[in-house]
């Protein structure tokens, strides 16, 4: 099937049944986030898969309720960094750099430039850009999903702060930005599997300057 097929299937499931999404479904699913674009290569967040039932338990009180976090198989969090530093913006290139074989001052004059752009533009600049990347992941993540059949349901409908605290993201220099429960759908139990797709005609949500 082609990508507009997988994504003409999908829809934001309501709720899931229970059954366990096969890990190599998963490991997929998380390839496609980790190959996601990322502005400067950066790639200033991360993926946290927890399957944990007690700690889902206590993230469900934290999203409102939100069935799919206990009826689905996996839950992503996608966690951006909470800000750049120096430090952190060279680990990433060299780290580059090593694995093409390039010696770490190739990226010296980048690295400067980059860093005298971000660092007079604040934390909250910053974590508010690493989210943005984000969710570029989170988007190939969703459409990797389609692609192996499995369900997954976007949600920012969280308490971001409960989050963070409930998985200690603070002290790793995160912050939750957006999550993904992975699952199957329960076909006799889903008010909106059955109801027409929606999307804004091409017409109207495509507007062309030729």
């Amino acid at each position: 099937m082609s990508l507009i097929d997988d994504l003409n299937w999908r829809y934001a499931t309501k709720k899931m049944n229970g059954e366990t999404v096969p890990e190599e479904k998963v490991n997929y699913i998380l390839e496609a986030a980790r190959l996601a674009p990322s502005s400067s290569g950066l790639q200033p967040y991360r993926v946290l898969v927890i399957t944990n039932k007690d700690l889902l338990q206590q993230l469900k009180s934290a999203a409102n309720n939100q069935a799919q976090l206990n009826d689905g198989s996996h839950l992503l969090v996608w966690a951006a960094w909470d800000g750049y530093t120096h430090n952190s913006i060279s680990e990433v290139f060299e780290k580059t750099t090593a694995a093409r074989g390039i010696p770490a001052s190739v990226m010296d004059d980048y690295k400067a430039t980059l860093w005298g752009m971000y660092e007079p533009l604040g934390k909250e600049w910053h974590a508010t850009h690493a989210a943005k990347q984000a969710y570029i992941s989170f988007g190939m993540a969703i459409a990797a999903a389609a692609e192996q059949k499995v369900d997954a349901t976007p949600m920012e409908g969280f308490d971001n702060q409960a989050f963070d605290k409930v998985l200690g993201l603070s002290e790793k220099g995160l912050r939750s930005v957006v999550i993904l429960p992975l699952g199957y759908r329960d076909a006799g139990g889903d008010w909106l599997l059955n109801l027409k797709k929606y999307r804004t005609p091409r017409e109207e949500f495509v507007i062309e300057m030729r």
